[in-house]
């Protein structure tokens, strides 16, 4: 009987996780739907790798984008004790990943897709088509950042952990 609860609890454990790293993801990819409306963006999803499916790529690009946020604050937390003042840190790395984001999905969308073999962009990227992506990743980085700041601000006041 207690292997059985063993069993249970450590799968209740993995699914916990699964769950944590998934429905960020998730939240993230309804949020930033509305850029969905964009013919390049659409166009963007269709050349992508690793299906066929505009709407399946889409979710599964949505949702890998946003592990580096998890995982990135799950470190920072980890690396710190349990009497130390989270808030600084988690505002620290919320900063750093979202100056990433906000140039880095610009960059790879432009210059790195098209090096890479993916022509997506059926205007030839343009001046509209960096801003469209620079709006894109201050869009996606903003869906992470604001709770992360609004939690940091919270976690730094004298008695917020």
């Amino acid at each position: 009987m207690a292997v059985l609860q063993t069993l249970a609890e450590q799968a209740l454990g993995w699914l916990v996780i699964a769950v944590s790293l998934v429905v960020p993801g998730v939240v993230a990819t309804i949020c930033w739907s509305p850029f969905l409306a964009s013919e390049r963006i659409r166009s963007l999803f269709k050349h992508v790798p690793p299906f066929e499916s505009m709407v399946l790529t889409y979710v599964v690009v949505g949702i890998v984008a946003s592990l580096p946020y998890i995982l990135g604050i799950t470190a920072v937390i980890a690396s710190l004790g349990v009497d130390e003042i989270w808030g600084p840190p988690i505002l620290g790395a919320t900063m750093v990943l979202t100056l990433c984001y906000c140039i880095g999905i610009p960059l790879f969308g432009v210059l790195g897709l098209p090096r890479l073999g993916i022509d997506w962009d059926p205007t030839g990227y343009g001046r509209s088509t960096w801003l469209l992506l620079i709006a894109g990743g201050i869009w996606y980085a903003g869906i992470f950042a604001l709770p992360l700041t609004v939690l940091g601000l919270i976690l730094s006041l004298p008695g917020g952990w």
